[in-house]
């Protein structure tokens, strides 16, 4: 039996053998939407059109299972492509969800005004509070338990295994959002989740050049439910963004070092900060999620947000000061970015209890020089009068 491959090796080599045919050491982008029958019926390798397989796509979705250590990968157009399909494989009209006080704006948006209508409803807590979770299961009703973290912004760190223990008592999918983390730090399968959800944009691609999304699915029959709504509504990776995700993936434990260390140092140097309320980062021993996430991370990743004594004057004068911190939308890239979410990627969720308070700006910290970042982020802190 051959011996379990550690993670660095299995991100560079899963599902990426190289070219039979001319020895090349990566193998090529199948940059086609349609493949030669054999005969009629008789398809080569089981490939007949790219919507329902494509071996770029099939390279890649290798590849994510096997860095989550799950049984099945699947590779989307999107982060929100692969949540919708999760959500209509696993949900029927009338069905109930329970999900983060604290989640992706676009995901709250998406079971709420999407899928609501049709007749999903849900039910958002905070994680932290097992007992809050627990009375917000409705027995024969609830039907998924859906969590983020570290979450987005505010870097709240849920107990994985404890979560997914009362899931499962009350007969529930436990699906994990690991974006923010990616399984270079933290592998929600191993702690019981039955399901993780990726936006393959982020931290696996890592490089701001890919859109895409990721489900690793352990139950077969859940799993061939997402397969078949992938293939039958097709909102399946094209075959360059697949490429370049895996492009990506083959530095990703490197790039999440180097994420991790610069924004350690970025959260220390910023803690205690007079123009701060707060520094939110899980690496810091005084956020209240520190030692779970010692427990179930390897690392406390590149994302932490900042909030602002001067209240939203002076957190978006800041957001808009910065040079090498640009302000834009996403993170991951191998390049620093501030967001201010209120008015950004949490937009979707003002005027609900997931409402990000006006005073946070988000960072997601790059893999530039440290010196330098902390040099652009003093520059444009609010100065003492």
């Amino acid at each position: 039996m051959a011996r379990k491959q550690h993670f660095n090796t299995v991100a560079i080599h899963a599902g990426q053998e190289f070219d039979p045919t001319t020895g090349a050491v990566i193998p090529p982008i199948y940059q086609s939407s349609t493949f030669v029958q054999k005969s009629i019926g008789e398809l080569r390798g089981g490939y007949e059109y790219s919507r329902g397989g494509n071996p770029t796509r099939d390279s890649l979705q290798t590849l994510l299972a096997a860095l989550e250590g799950g049984k099945h990968g699947l590779s989307f157009a999107s982060g929100l492509a692969a949540e919708d399909t999760l959500l209509r494989a696993a949900l029927s009209p009338g069905d109930h969800i329970v999900m983060g006080n604290d989640v992706y704006g676009g995901t709250h948006r998406l079971i709420e005004r999407v899928h609501g209508p049709w007749g999903i409803r849900n039910t958002v807590v905070d994680m932290s509070d097992l007992r809050a979770v627990e009375k917000a299961i409705i027995a024969g009703e609830t039907k998924m338990l859906w969590i983020e973290t570290p979450s987005n912004p505010l870097m709240k760190i849920s107990d994985i295994a404890e979560l997914a223990e009362i899931g499962h008592r009350a007969g529930l999918i436990v699906v994990v959002d690991n974006t923010f983390a990616s399984p270079a730090l933290q592998r929600p399968l191993l702690h019981g989740a039955d399901v993780v959800v990726h936006s393959t944009t982020k931290y696996l691609g890592g490089h701001s050049d890919v859109l895409g999304g990721a489900l690793i699915i352990n139950d077969d029959a859940l799993a061939e439910k997402a397969l078949f709504l992938q293939f039958a509504a097709g909102p399946v990776s094209a075959p360059l963004d697949a490429w370049l995700t895996i492009r990506g993936i083959k530095t990703l434990a490197v790039r999440m070092e180097r994420h991790s260390s610069n924004a350690q140092a970025i959260a220390e140097h910023l803690d205690g900060h007079p123009a701060l309320e707060a520094v939110y980062y899980p690496g810091l021993p005084d956020h209240p999620g520190h030692a779970l996430a010692k427990q179930q991370m390897s690392g406390f990743g590149g994302m932490l947000s900042l909030a602002f004594v001067g209240g939203a004057k002076a957190a978006r004068k800041f957001a808009e000061k910065t040079k090498l911190f640009q302000l834009a939308e996403s993170l991951g890239g191998v390049e620093s970015l501030v967001n201010y979410p209120s008015e950004m990627t949490h937009a979707s969720v003002r005027g609900t209890v997931l409402e990000v308070p006006d005073n946070i700006v988000r960072l997601s910290v790059g893999i530039e020089d440290v010196t330098d970042l902390i040099a652009d982020l003093d520059r444009a802190m609010p100065k003492k009068k």
